[in-house]
């Protein structure tokens, strides 16, 4: 009896996840058919899932339709740049706020902790006018230096420091290791895992950020590729929804590739935090 009542759990349990990765799995297959199908099959009566004729041309008219190789080599730029300061920042704060005890050290975690519950569109405005003041509106500094620090990069690396026992840290001092070289030669190594997580986590959101670059450029020297996508949603003739979702498989393609080459480092993340 127990055998049956654990296997129709199991059974259950699957079925769950199943519908729940449908759910998240389906529009993804939905946008990368309707990218290959001519526009009179987007809009038949009931919709197929499979278009009759693979329309390769939407890619290259989406791609054509704009200067969408400075979208996208200005979405690298800007991407790159963010991870690489955030890395900068994250990482002696995270390890300050896990191995040192100072006055304030609460304190300042808390402010941390605050900064991770307010939104970015709440506090846009005094960053315009002091960027718009420093003369930076409208380059690719606007897009970056607001993200420089990251308080959810601080707080799971924190998080990670925090588990590297005490007595590597100790021996590394008894060798007369300096705390800088400690902090970029042990710890960060120790936790490659959560580095790589947080970094893929980032890359996304900077990747896909639509609503900061609207409002910082206004030209298209400086806009990503968001900017550049939704330019696909509207022509003389309504919208080409074809060349929209072309140019959406444009712009998570990149993303895909990252996350199939990182996934195992996500994985080694979650089971590292769960310990």
């Amino acid at each position: 009896m127990y055998r049956v009542v654990l296997a129709s759990r199991k059974t259950v349990e699957w079925i769950g996840l199943l519908i729940v990765a449908f759910l998240f799995v389906f529009p993804f297959l939905w946008m990368a058919s309707t990218a290959f199908k001519t526009m009179p099959e987007v809009r038949q009566f009931p919709p197929t899932l499979l278009p009759e004729t693979w329309e390769w041309s939407n890619f290259a008219q989406a791609w054509e339709s704009g200067p969408f190789l400075m979208y996208t080599w200005n979405s690298i730029l800007v991407a790159v740049g963010i991870l690489i300061l955030q890395f900068l920042t994250a990482v002696p704060a995270a390890y300050a706020f896990a191995r040192y005890k100072f006055p304030g050290r609460n304190l300042l975690f808390g402010l941390v902790l605050i900064v991770l519950m307010i939104p970015g569109q709440v506090i846009f405005l005094p960053i315009y006018v002091q960027l718009s003041g420093w003369g930076l509106v409208n380059t690719l500094w606007s897009l970056i230096l607001p993200y420089a620090a990251s308080a959810f990069g601080i707080f799971l690396l924190r998080q990670a420091f925090m588990q590297v026992p005490d007595e590597v840290i100790e021996a590394a001092r008894l060798d007369n290791a300096s705390e800088w070289k400690i902090m970029w030669t042990i710890m960060v190594p120790m936790a490659k895992p959560v580095l790589v997580t947080f970094g893929l986590f980032s890359f996304i959101y900077h990747w896909n950020d639509y609503f900061w670059p609207l409002i910082m450029t206004n030209s298209d020297e400086v806009r990503t590729l968001p900017i550049g996508i939704s330019s696909l949603h509207m022509s003389d003739g309504g919208t080409l929804w074809n060349v929209m979702m072309a140019g959406n498989m444009i712009l998570i393609l990149p993303i895909l590739v990252i996350f199939f080459v990182a996934q195992r480092h996500i994985i080694k993340a979650f089971i590292y935090q769960s310990k």
